[in-house]
């Protein structure tokens, strides 16, 4: 059952909290308010809230709090959490072939027990939405797609399910087994199908459709290049893999003879409707191609360092004007499945490029809010923490033993420890009081994950 939203008319106040708006100045207030009005945020500031206001059903004292937008992951694999810890010490070409005949085995039932694990993981990290990009449809999968979305409408989570798909086989010369991948034509109904029946394209909007054949080395050139002319018809997004590894370059350039950035380019796959996860290996001119058209980019510092991927170049992205967001990966390549923790990853892995100053704290927390909302179209409803936006807040516990003596609130979430969720709010409603769930029983979701993954390791390729 779909979490429903709260009455128009009902009014949340949050007190005495810093506040980190994320707008664009980077507002910050050092003991405010936000109040809520039914699914969005009424007014943010220093200081009390209005004494005037009325039909006010709750008050949080957020003393020794910080408030900030909710995070926004841009890209994730919710059926793997029921395959994590696999595969450990492999690139991404020789983990992909490990794990895709497991994955061949899916079905609907396994898909809405990991959906429930990975948007549970989500949630109690500060996440109020989530891009899901699913790529595998076995023929007797059942609607795996409508499976993934009910588990995440239990729980609450804002989310874009991406319709993903895979035509291009071993037998091809691609990397999924022969029986994990679908034809063409079946790919472009069931795609269509999924945008007339689940997208919602309202500003209130819980669930989201985009369109996401998986990779260059999975998928054909006529998918791609049908893919984009579907989805501009129908008015929705872009998402695949783009640029991940340096064998991911290679494969493009002996296949395609040219690499990722080109070869998405003349296919019709660079704009400000397509957004691409990782993006490791951009030189200049990929860069300069991704700023000039506005293409977005996830970046999953986690998974792409557990994979050896390398070090995405952000910093010279956000220099660019790309847009960047965060995104978590799939639980077989970033087994927490949090990302909250990605804001600290991101931080520090770009420091690598050789400068303290590569990614600031708040960088890396615009990152996660602002820059996701950015990459996914929805900037003007979330991202940020103000007035007439969609009320996805998280309030972030920081006067405890891990964090009290930080006197920067913010870097004491993006530096510290991932910090207690006292609440987290979607879209007016707290999922997460806590720490724990206030939607689903967290103890059913562990248990029925424990099965599902025992059951498809148990099954024969």
């Amino acid at each position: 059952m779909a979490v429903q939203p709260p009455p128009a008319d009902q009014r949340i106040v949050i007190e005495n909290a810093a506040i980190a708006t994320v707008d664009a100045r980077d507002t910050e207030y050092t003991r405010g308010h936000v109040v809520i009005l039914g699914n969005r945020i009424e007014s943010v500031g220093e200081g009390p809230a209005p004494q005037w206001l009325d039909n006010v059903v709750r008050r949080i004292n957020a003393e020794g709090h910080l408030v900030t937008p909710g995070l926004v992951n841009t890209h994730h694999h919710f059926y793997q959490w029921i395959t994590r810890g696999l595969a450990q010490d492999d690139i991404l070409f020789d983990w992909l072939v490990a794990l895709y005949p497991t994955w061949a085995r899916v079905d609907d039932r396994l898909v809405h027990a990991a959906a429930q694990g990975s948007a549970a993981a989500l949630l109690k990290s500060g996440c109020t939405t989530a891009a899901d990009h699913h790529y595998v449809f076995p023929k007797d999968g059942g609607d795996i797609l409508g499976a993934e979305i009910e588990a995440v409408r239990e729980l609450g989570l804002r989310f874009t399910a991406l319709r993903g798909s895979m035509d291009r086989s071993k037998k091809d010369g691609g990397l999924p087994p022969d029986h994990a991948v679908e034809e063409l034509d079946t790919i472009l109904t069931a795609s269509e199908e999924a945008v007339d029946r689940y997208h919602d394209a309202s500003s209130d909007s819980m669930l989201q459709i985009a369109l996401a054949p998986c990779s260059p080395f999975s998928v054909s050139t006529e998918l791609l290049r049908e893919s984009a002319v579907l989805a501009r018809r129908k008015g929705v997004r872009l998402h695949t893999h783009g640029s991940e590894t340096a064998e991911e370059e290679a494969f493009c350039k002996q296949l395609f003879g040219m690499g990722p950035t080109d070869y998405f380019e003349s296919v019709g796959w660079l704009g400000e409707d397509v957004w691409m996860a990782h993006c490791v290996h951009m030189n200049d001119s990929d860069i300069a191609k991704f700023a000039e058209t506005g293409t977005g980019v996830a970046h999953c510092p986690s998974s792409n360092a557990r994979l050896a991927a390398g070090i995405a170049r952000v910093p010279d992205m956000l220099r660019a004007g790309v847009p960047v967001g965060l995104g978590v990966d799939g639980t077989a390549s970033n087994e927490s499945g949090e990302l909250g923790t990605e804001l600290r990853n991101a931080l520090l892995i770009n420091r690598l490029h050789g400068s303290p100053r590569a990614l600031t704290a708040r960088q890396a927390l615009r990152l996660g809010t602002r820059g996701g909302a950015r990459v996914l179209g929805r900037q003007n409803e979330i991202g940020s923490v103000e007035a007439g936006k969609l009320a996805d807040l998280a309030l972030w516990k920081l006067d405890g033993l891990m964090h009290s003596s930080i006197a920067d609130p913010v870097a004491a979430l993006t530096l510290g420890a991932l910090p207690p969720l006292s609440v987290l709010f979607v879209n007016g409603n707290a999922v997460v009081e806590k720490g724990q769930l206030t939607t689903v029983n967290e103890d059913r979701i562990a248990r029925a994950c424990a099965r599902a993954a025992r059951e498809l390791a148990a099954r024969p390729v």
